[in-house]
């Protein structure tokens, strides 16, 4: 299934201050004072611009920094990455591929045992699906990711 994640001015128009910010102008909200960096429950997060599926709660871990992070995306064509030198220092920016909105950085202090790197993102730049609402929300494609899940914790 084929969906077209593009940025468009009435997606624009409905961010917040804070979501225009960091998704239009490379922005950071605060450590710790987001809404996702310490939510557990199962879903994917999706780009608050366009919906694009961009992370799984199965792949989320509690980095200590105060923002979500990942060890990978839900799939690997889903985000882009780009030197970042705003800091007067390397980094690699982590942008979606469908609306092209700034959701973060990766790092290479990640989990070893899942690939080492870090996506530390802004939940500002992303909207959370429960796993609940994946069909209703349009994201049946990736029921599977928590059915497994469900059958792998009963055992």
């Amino acid at each position: 299934m084929s969906h077209d994640y593009r940025k468009t001015a009435d997606a624009l128009s409905s961010l917040s201050e804070l979501q225009y910010r960091v998704t239009q102008e490379d922005g950071t909200e605060p450590a710790f004072r987001n809404a996702y960096w310490n939510n557990h429950e199962d879903g994917i997060y999706v780009d608050v611009v366009s919906g694009q599926p961009l992370f799984s709660s199965a792949d989320k871990f509690d980095s200590g920094t105060g923002w979500p992070s990942f060890t990978r995306p839900i799939e690997p064509e889903a985000v882009r990455t780009k030197t970042d030198w705003k800091l007067f220092m390397p980094r690699t920016e982590v942008r979606s591929t469908g609306a092209d909105s700034h959701l973060g950085h990766v790092f290479d202090d990640g989990p070893r045992t899942a690939g080492g790197l870090r996506y530390c993102m802004n939940s500002a730049a992303l909207r959370f699906v429960p796993a609940a609402e994946l069909d209703e929300q349009g994201y049946s494609a990736y029921r599977p990711l928590f059915d497994n899940d469900t059958q792998e914790n009963a055992s």
